[in-house]
């Protein structure tokens, strides 16, 4: 372990876009059923700031939404609903690897809000553990760091939410997934031509509705739901989770046509796991974006807002870039990213 003072180690792990089987992550669905996504990552990210300190005192700062806690340097933080994600990974990495109360300053920031829909919580917290994994040499590989993200954020602190995000960031790229019972995953990393990369580029626009969301009141009503047997919500889970196998199928083809097809159909089954999923504001978006060229839509994430993934054709793209622009929100231009976090050291 470095321990120099004003040793800077800094990380930043990739965010993700959902493209099939979202929900199906989700426990009791994935222990009953199992469930399968695919998903890949966008070059947007949660990026963390750890500067080694001897002043026997841990400082915690989130930029982006401009928070800020100072404590006495402990072994164990405490948990209060305030930078609970930071404090989270710091108490479990010193419980499971023994070490003593560190000192340091973390600045951590997202290059998309909370409530986005682009797994920002979960890949901020595969980002702090990145930073300590760089600081302390720690025997971390891709799949421990992802599993651990997972009970920190699952586990310790009681989020509501799925398993999908914690590996997009560990893993990067495109990957399909299959989440079993008793919270066994498989990560399947998907090779795609680079034509068929940038065919999705070409053909992809992400727009940020401007309004952030609460997941967990929208998962904990999908959770319920499946626990007590809702036809209609565990009907439109096994239809998404087949939309998995189909869209990588499409992708690995090319086939852009069913790509879209599969999103347009995916959303429309995603809105029956639960009432909040959409409401009025996505309705118009949704809206104006088909009546100026997009083929399909889907809200990423949980649903109820954040950004919004268009398929266009590609001569259409200026014309529902333009459209979306007059609208409250905001186009944010991407490209699919490979690799999951990286870590660094600044001497």
């Amino acid at each position: 372990m470095e321990t120099k003072k004003n040793l800077i180690i800094r990380a930043k792990a990739p965010l993700r876009l959902g493209l099939a089987g979202g929900g199906t992550d989700v426990s009791p669905y994935s222990d009953m059923y199992g469930g399968l996504v695919l998903n890949a990552t966008i070059n947007l990210y949660a990026h963390c700031i750890l500067e080694v300190t001897d002043t026997n005192t841990i400082e915690i700062f989130a930029k982006d939404i401009d928070k800020k806690e100072i404590h006495n340097s402990a072994k164990t933080l405490p948990i209060n609903g305030t930078l609970d994600l930071g404090k989270g990974v710091y108490n479990r990495i010193v419980k499971d690897f023994n070490l003593p109360a560190l000192s340091f300053k973390m600045t951590t920031y997202s290059d998309a809000p909370a409530g986005s829909g682009l797994g920002s919580s979960s890949t901020m917290v595969v980002c702090i553990l990145k930073v300590f994994v760089e600081w302390l040499k720690l025997p971390v590989g891709d799949y421990e760091l992802a599993r651990l993200a997972y009970e920190i954020e699952r586990l310790d602190l009681n989020l509501s939410g799925g398993k999908q995000d914690q590996y997009a960031a560990a893993f990067g790229g495109f990957n399909y997934m299959e989440f079993l019972k008793d919270d066994m995953v498989i990560v399947n990393p998907l090779k795609i031509k680079r034509w068929i990369v940038d065919e999705l580029e070409e053909s992809m626009v992400l727009y940020y509705t401007g309004a952030s969301r609460q997941s967990a009141q929208i998962i904990d009503e999908q959770k319920n739901n499946t626990k007590n047997g809702n036809t209609k919500t565990i009907d439109s889970l096994h239809k998404i989770k087949q939309s998995a196998k189909d869209m990588k199928q499409c992708l690995l083809f090319g086939d852009i046509n069913g790509f879209a097809s599969i999103i347009r159909q995916g959303w429309e089954d995603k809105k029956r796991l639960a009432k909040s999923i959409s409401n009025e504001m996505i309705d118009g978006i949704m809206e104006t974006a088909y009546q100026n060229g997009a083929l399909a839509g889907k809200v990423s994430g949980a649903g109820g807002g954040g950004f919004i993934t268009f398929i266009c054709k590609p001569e259409d793209k200026c014309n529902l870039i333009k459209a979306l622009s007059k609208l409250d929100g905001d186009v944010i231009p991407f490209q699919f990213s490979d690799g999951g976090p990286h870590g660094w050291t600044i001497y």
